[in-house]
């Protein structure tokens, strides 16, 4: 039995998920290892949804230690069809303010200590990436920021570094003169994760501050942060709730058969232990 439909990843300030009824908590195990955190499941605007503090309850983990396989593959396990992931970023551009959320469409990897794939060990696999975001969610995601208020911006480049430090100058810089409009250090790997899996994947990325590039950074008080990431939580849970009201029910996008032709090794080839291990996501192709 399919125990959700939808999966909203929380980020920095998302810790919980207002608004969700029939609540009831699952710990789920897979052979990736354990998930952030035990799954809040529920409803939410009439859907079936499965809501992961990313970075566990308390704030425990460091980007560089989710286990984001385990994240994504317990989230096909439930069911999951479409992940609407939430995550706080700093601002690159001087159009994107504190407040401001932005729906990317494009992402850039400086991360080097992550472990971004399913496939390995036995088993070699290449899913295409090219858009890496769910078109249908995206829109969804973006519309409902206009409709809850939200100052919202769809599209945009989302640079994915390692941390846990944040930028020097001379990365800043950087990356402005690649044109990418915000940074943050999770969502690249749920997304290529997510495509892997089959799984319809979106960021909502909310603007805590300027990078350290604009000449007012240094100025910015702990206290205002704060302020801003109380107020991103209570807008995202506006917009969450929003996206998944008008998601539509069927999927027609490429996201659900992303991984059709992926898989290059011989089935003859593959070894039991990884045939197992990647039933769930892969069982159908593994099998023809």
């Amino acid at each position: 039995m399919q125990e959700a439909e939808i999966g909203i990843i929380g980020g920095s300030g998302l810790y919980s998920m207002p608004g969700l009824t029939e609540i009831r908590e699952e710990k789920v195990s897979t052979p990736f290892g354990d998930p952030s955190d035990s799954f809040i499941l529920g409803k939410l605007e009439g859907r079936k949804v499965a809501f992961l503090a990313r970075h566990g309850r308390g704030h425990r983990l460091l980007p560089s230690e989710l286990n984001f396989r385990a994240n994504i593959y317990a989230m096909k396990q439930l069911g999951v069809e479409r992940i609407v992931s939430v995550s706080a970023v700093g601002s690159l551009k001087e159009e994107h303010k504190p407040t401001d959320f932005v729906i990317p469409d494009q992402f850039i990897d400086r991360t080097f200590l992550r472990k971004s794939t399913f496939f390995g060990d036995g088993i070699v696999g290449h899913v295409a990436f090219g858009d890496p975001v769910c078109a249908t969610v995206a829109a969804a995601a973006a519309d409902a920021c206009t409709s809850s208020g939200v100052t919202g911006k769809k599209g945009g480049t989302y640079i994915c570094m390692e941390g846990p430090q944040f930028s020097t100058k001379a990365e800043s810089n950087l990356y402005r003169s690649w044109g990418a409009d915000v940074v943050g250090m999770t969502n690249l790997q749920e997304a290529k994760l997510a495509r892997e899996a089959e799984i319809c994947y979106a960021t909502v990325a909310m603007v805590t501050d300027y990078d350290c590039w604009h000449p007012d950074h240094d100025s910015v008080t702990v206290e205002q942060i704060v302020a801003v990431l109380h107020q991103n939580a209570e807008n995202a849970a506006k917009v969450v709730r929003a996206t998944v009201a008008a998601l539509p029910a069927e999927r027609n996008c490429a996201c659900a058969t992303a991984a059709k032709y992926a898989i290059l090794t011989q089935p003859a080839a593959i070894p039991a232990e990884a045939r197992e291990r990647l039933k769930l996501l892969f069982g159908k192709y593994l099998n023809s």
